[in-house]
């Protein structure tokens, strides 16, 4: 049943629109014909139930058309039942009192028209007029030729007019087929978008591919001959030391790629502070982007932000002479491209984070080892070589002086016991064995001890235990360093009776550590200003290592004041977020 239903109808994806017009006129055909029984008395009678069968066919007709549906061989039978039924009338027509109606070969003719233009309708006007002329005993009644007229008037009209109707369909028809090829175009960017930026770590292609990718997406290619739209303005500004400068984009000149943009105020601050897209129609007369001579030619604008949770990287920008350009659906597409191009800055920024602390570890081990060189320079290196030189001297006393050479071999001895203690600090600060097996506030008490026996220098711990009992060893690790760079920075350089640490908690999971001097201080500002001329690298190894524990550093100094640095560390990511945006 199935396959003999299947072979009978087909069904379509769109209406057919002949089909439409013939069942309208056949209505309003039916309608003429009722109104002139009517008007005749003929209702009941046998042309009335002759109209009745055309109405319960038009209605057939009608159901087929709005399903969207036809029977195999579809116009020609359709103009076949239009014909006889229409014939069938005329002839009931007749046989009513001798009377006639003159609109009875109307339907098929138009159906004709309809279905198959100008010979369609003459060739059905020739018959049913030839039909007319044999029921009417071969008279040349008025029926003969006003049929005759009809036919080349529906021929005429269904000529032209199916010609016209077939041209709007297909431009219909172009239209959608140039809709889906933009929209296969757009989906075909997208995808090279996503390989694109995937496929790239460095900022300068991603960018680059980013705005490339947004100008294919918004003027796909749908004719080869067709030129493309030029006028499309784009650009991607990167926050750099709180300020906005261009990363990359398109139709900008050389003036306009040096700008420097601060976000203050228009439509950049309010993509900054809202975290959302700003959709204008005056971006020429923005009181920041209007410096950009590339946009003073530009009426609308849409300008979205470059964010992933709490990092802001910029804001992306396309601008178009075109008031009306930014329509819905190429918004929604430039959304797209910007979330996928955060993605993709987000991944060559975490890249070239891990570049640049790649470089800063090789730095910092660089700098260990000229530590170490000097260390062992300035102390264990000259003490054994000044050992050297007094046991030569020994050598000499003892064949002169005996007694003198025996206090010197004490004071030999001495040196050698506080050379030992000193390579013993520096194997200490090295690797603090004690800080993996005791923890943090034991490593810290023998870090003390040890410099009171070596150094001879003051240094009172002061740590919580409720701070340190739940931290991970790799922070604690890092917190003793800070602790030791600071410490020997102290002991170095401002000649301190004290040195105090502290360690203690400060906020709801946030801890702070303090290391205190009462040496000469120093003006820390110039100090700063003038670091890369130095050869010591303390204060820089302290900032690094306050990163690695996501913490905040703080020195306050002053000459003749003494030094206190402060380190804020946060013990959850949660800690983390709070801390640096109060700083912020």
């Amino acid at each position: 049943m199935k396959f003999g239903y299947h072979c009978l109808m087909r069904r379509y994806d769109s209406p057919y629109a002949a089909d439409w017009y013939a069942v309208s006129l056949r209505w309003l055909m039916l309608v003429g014909l009722m109104l002139s029984l009517a008007l005749r008395g003929q209702i009941g009678a046998l042309p009335f139930w002759v109209l009745m069968v055309i109405l319960l066919w038009n209605i057939a007709m009608n159901v087929l058309a709005g399903l969207s549906m036809r029977l195999p061989y579809h116009r020609h039978i359709v103009l076949g039942v239009d014909f006889l039924l229409s014939a069938f009338y005329f002839l009931s027509q007749n046989a009513v009192a001798g009377g006639v109606s003159i609109w009875s070969g109307v339907i098929p003719i138009v159906t004709g028209a309809i279905y198959f233009e100008m010979w369609g309708a003459f060739l059905a006007a020739l018959i049913f007029a030839g039909l007319q002329f044999i029921i009417l005993q071969f008279s040349f009644s008025l029926e003969v030729p006003f049929t005759l007229a009809v036919g080349m008037a529906s021929g005429l009209i269904g000529r032209f007019g199916m010609r016209r109707l077939r041209a709007s369909r297909q431009t219909k028809m172009d239209a959608e087929e140039r809709r889906r090829r933009a929209e296969t175009e757009r989906l075909r960017a997208i995808y090279e978008l996503t390989s694109s930026l995937t496929a790239t770590l460095s900022y300068k292609r991603v960018l680059d591919a980013a705005l490339d990718l947004g100008y294919n997406a918004l003027n796909p290619i749908l004719d080869p001959d067709e030129p493309r739209d030029e006028r499309l303005v784009s650009a991607v500004f990167l926050i750099r030391e709180n300020e906005l400068k261009v990363g990359s984009a398109r139709r900008f000149t050389n003036a306009d790629l040096r700008a420097v943009l601060h976000g203050n105020d228009g439509i950049l601050k309010k993509v900054l502070d809202d975290g959302e897209a700003v959709l204008t129609q005056d971006v020429g007369y923005d009181p920041e982007l209007g410096r950009i001579v590339a946009l003073r030619a530009c009426s609308s604008a849409y300008c979205f932000p470059l964010q992933s949770g709490f990092n802001v990287y910029g804001a992306m920008l396309f601008a178009h002479p075109d008031p009306n350009y930014f329509t819905r659906e190429r918004r929604e597409l430039l959304d797209i491209i910007g979330r996928q191009s955060v993605i993709a800055v987000q991944n060559a920024s975490l890249y070239q984070d891990l570049i640049e602390e790649k470089e800063r570890m090789v730095e910092v081990q660089e700098e260990t080892r000229k530590k170490l060189a000097r260390d062992l320079h300035d102390g264990p290196t000259q003490s054994v070589a000044a050992m050297a030189m007094r046991i030569n001297l020994v050598r000499r006393m003892m064949a002169k002086n005996p007694k003198d050479a025996v206090d010197e071999l004490q004071r030999i001895e001495e040196l050698a016991h506080r050379t030992t203690k000193e390579i013993r600090h520096m194997l200490f600060t090295l690797r603090p064995l004690i800080l993996e097996s005791q923890g943090l506030n034991a490593a810290l008490q023998a870090m003390a001890e040890k410099m009171r026996e070596t150094f001879t220098q003051n240094v009172i711990i002061n740590v919580d235990e409720s701070v340190v009992e739940n931290m991970e060893m790799g922070k604690q690790g890092v917190i003793f360093y800070i602790i030791e760079e600071a410490v020997n920075n102290a002991r170095k350089h401002a000649s301190a009776a004290h040195i105090w640490v502290r360690l203690r908690p400060f906020e709801k999971e946030i801890a702070l550590l303090e290391i205190e001097d009462d040496g000469i201080g120093f003006d820390v500002a110039a100090v700063n200003k003038s670091y890369d001329k130095r050869g010591s690298l303390g204060m820089i190894n302290l900032r690094e290592r306050t990163e690695l524990v996501t913490g905040l550093l703080n020195i306050d100094s002053a000459p003749g004041k003494g030094t206190r640095i402060q380190v804020y560390i946060p013990l959850s990511e949660e800690a983390a977020d709070r801390l640096h945006h109060a700083k912020q």
